[in-house]
């Protein structure tokens, strides 16, 4: 919301995601192609090596861009909500005190869990995805890592549309609660369609819960920046990444064990019932959208000399 208007910000966080994913894919393609499976370690060697600094060049592109590139806003808020707090002495508050803040918003600590618990399903899933699928696919080790390219390609898509959606609407309890509920059922489909046998059905129900697993991280952080406003989304937006990182530790640890013991059904059945727990405590979120209500208030201001 520090460099778009109220009907493109929404859009704006689902790009954002939607290039987090890409990354992802590619970290999916590229290690195979940079690092072939042999024998041979000098080539396994020369393999890593390009990896690394292939990526440890890229990425210091990047830090040099953002260091003398971006700027920390543009010289005129794009919406009133965004020049309410420039005018405001509240962006003065200390970090500590910022996070206080939010830590004591009940809906934003319910959404705080919620995503973590989304977001950490995602992570588990992703990370052991290929053992998941070799139990029910044996020798399936190229199909696995297709399975795990339609998730991620199917939650950029969803991340955009979910976005684009958000803008036009405004509906972020809603959307959020049946984007949640989606991801709900479709984990409960993954899991139980898994023992069919068939490899078609397996890339079906994982394109349909990539859509919408994806899907609710940019709802996440813009329903985060509307609840929490006027505090600072860089400050929600860390506090959602760290839930979603504690989340994802627990899950891959919990669900590793029960994957190490031959138990698929039940790690998958564990991420299911925490994606109904998150949609659950979704319900209880109070649809309290400040950043909206101060935009509009704002225009009201604004407006008012001129309608007189």
């Amino acid at each position: 919301a520090v460099w778009f208007g109220p009907q493109e910000v929404s859009t704006a966080t689902a790009i954002g995601v939607f290039g987090n994913q890409l990354g992802v894919a590619v970290g999916f393609l590229l290690p195979p192609v940079l690092v072939p499976v042999s024998e041979d370690q000098a080539m396994v060697e020369r393999g890593l090596t390009t990896m690394l600094y292939g990526t440890a060049a890229v990425t210091t592109c990047l830090f040099l861009l953002v260091l003398f590139v971006f700027q920390k806003e543009p010289p005129i808020p794009p919406s009133p909500a965004q020049a309410a707090i420039a005018l405001s002495q509240s962006n003065n508050k200390s970090y500590l005190h910022s996070i206080h803040t939010l830590l004591v918003n009940r809906s934003f600590v319910l959404l705080l869990i919620t995503y973590g618990i989304n977001a950490g399903c995602f992570y588990s899933l992703s990370t052991l995805l290929n053992q998941i699928i070799l139990h029910y696919f044996p020798n399936a080790e190229v199909s696995a890592g297709w399975v795990g390219l339609t998730i991620v390609f199917a939650g950029m898509v969803g991340s955009v549309l979910c976005g684009l959606w958000l803008d036009r609407t405004k509906t972020f309890k809603v959307t959020t609660l049946v984007v949640y509920l989606l991801t709900f059922a479709g984990m409960m489909t993954f899991t139980f369609t898994l023992d069919l046998g068939r490899m078609w059905v397996v890339f079906l129900v994982a394109g349909f819960l990539g859509f919408f697993m994806t899907g609710y991280l940019p709802l996440g952080f813009e329903f985060a920046a509307e609840i929490t406003y006027p505090e600072p989304e860089g400050t929600s937006s860390g506090l959602l990444n760290a839930s979603a990182q504690v989340f994802g530790m627990a899950f891959t640890l919990g669900m590793g064990a029960l994957v190490g013991q031959g138990d698929i059904r039940v790690s998958l059945l564990v991420l299911s019932g925490g994606l109904f727990l998150g949609t659950i405590l979704t319900a209880f979120i109070k649809s309290d959208l400040r950043r909206q209500a101060a935009g509009h208030a704002a225009t009201l201001i604004s407006d008012g000399p001129t309608n007189v």
